[in-house]
């Protein structure tokens, strides 16, 4: 007997689908941007000239195929990265929704602006009840790539610093935009080398194991239509993953332990529950910053046991910042606040003695010794004397880094 249920057929998400593009080479962002407008004369690619951002000026350009539909001066109230997604690019994209329903969108970024950055910015303004976001795309030129995550350069000294308070430099623009994205489009060349592909591709996925890799360009042609078919409509991006310092608070991985390697990349993740002490971690800091192009994680110090703090570093510099309190630190009535992600993560993990305190580490390189920088951060672990003296006694430490992770009754959540 055939039995038939009659109900309500499952909605159908209508909304236009944003594939976001980003990169530091602007030529190869632009030629995805273009190999993928070919393919579907309804596709709106939307981008912006930022030169003159610091003048408080930006020019938007929305095109098809076959014409330019827009090309306006835009002039903001403050010329920065976040003034022009709030003041123009969020506007554009839910506009572009209203007018056009039925035509999906690229949004192809400067080079200094970060995925991440356009995320929050959504999340912030609810962009995604009119628009589904459907893949974080990042191109990446072989050619230059591995110089600029080495490089100790500021955006400043490129002239690309998109306000006179951008201090950021270029490894770690370079860097987030890889590690955000769940698509890694590797944009090649003709005249290429089999082993500098090889290591670049080892190196990317350490970098981002998380996302999907593919490579063209090196033929001189692309297909097109192929490529489309990998990088739109996948619905690949999922709102809810954090930003790279939130992850491994959320029980998201934040790298893979390959002390081997292949082709000279490596990586080495570092866990362990024990805090380390904050005179020889500061004392350490220098090593390990300058030996891995690339760490980021979370961690803690005895000296300052409520406190998540984040990690990362690129080309040469570190930046350390609280992710909020532990929740162990704080009482059972305020976990509702955090999410469901970071409770569930905390509970599977959680320590009698620790609670949910731990360090969490990813290091990412050429030819690491791997077996140094684990022995290295090891020795700036609490001995079982110091650990001995307890929870109480810890905080009374010297400390260098006192002072630099205030919390508020706010930080209670890591970042998105």
């Amino acid at each position: 007997m055939t039995t038939a249920f009659i109900g309500s057929t499952p909605s159908v998400d209508t909304r236009p689908r944003v594939t976001v593009l980003a990169g530091f080479s602007a030529e190869a962002t632009a030629a995805i941007g273009r190999s993928l407008l070919v393919t579907d004369r309804r596709l709106l690619l939307v981008s912006h000239d930022m030169r003159r951002v610091r003048d408080g000026v930006v020019r938007r350009t929305v095109r098809t195929a076959d014409a330019v539909l827009e090309q306006e001066v835009v002039e903001l109230v403050h010329g920065c990265v976040s003034c022009t997604l709030r003041e123009d690019v969020l506007p554009t994209l839910l506009r572009l929704a209203r007018q056009r329903p039925d035509s999906d969108i690229l949004l192809a970024l400067p080079p200094v602006i970060e995925p991440e950055a356009v995320a929050a910015a959504c999340a912030h303004a609810g962009a995604g009840e009119q628009l589904r976001f459907d893949s974080y795309v990042t191109v990446v030129e072989a050619a230059g790539f591995l110089d600029d995550l080495a490089s100790t350069e500021d955006l400043r000294d490129r002239d690309l610093h998109a306000a006179d308070e951008d201090r950021r430099g270029v490894a770690e623009v370079v860097v987030r935009q890889v590690e955000y994205a769940d698509t890694i489009v590797v944009w090649g060349h003709p005249q290429h080398d089999a082993l500098d592909d090889a290591r670049l591709t080892a190196l990317l996925h350490r970098l981002a194991p998380w996302a999907t890799h593919l490579r063209v360009g090196d033929t001189g042609r692309v297909d097109c239509t192929a490529l489309a078919a990998r990088l739109r409509r996948t619905g690949r991006h999922d709102p809810r993953t954090p930003g790279i310092l939130g992850r491994a608070l959320e029980g998201f991985p934040i790298g893979i332990d390959d002390p081997a390697g292949e082709h000279g990349a490596n990586s080495v993740l570092f866990r362990s529950r024990r805090p380390f002490h904050p005179v020889r971690l500061h004392e350490a800091l220098e090593d390990l910053t300058t030996e891995a192009l690339r760490v980021r994680g979370q961690f803690w110090i005895a000296s300052q046991p409520d406190t998540a703090i984040g990690w990362e570093s690129a080309g040469g510099g570190v930046s350390l910042g609280t992710l909020g309190y532990w929740l162990a630190a704080l009482p059972a009535e305020r976990w509702p606040e955090t999410s469901g992600l970071r409770r569930m993560a905390a509970d599977v993990d959680w320590d009698p003695y620790y609670g949910d305190r731990r360090t969490v580490l990813a290091l990412v390189g050429l030819n690491l010794d791997a077996e140094a920088l684990t022995a290295r951060l090891t020795e700036c672990l609490l001995t079982d004397r110091e650990l001995a003296e307890g929870f109480e006694a810890w905080p009374g430490w010297a400390d260098p880094f006192a002072g630099f992770f205030p919390l508020t009754d706010e930080d209670d959540t890591a970042p998105a």
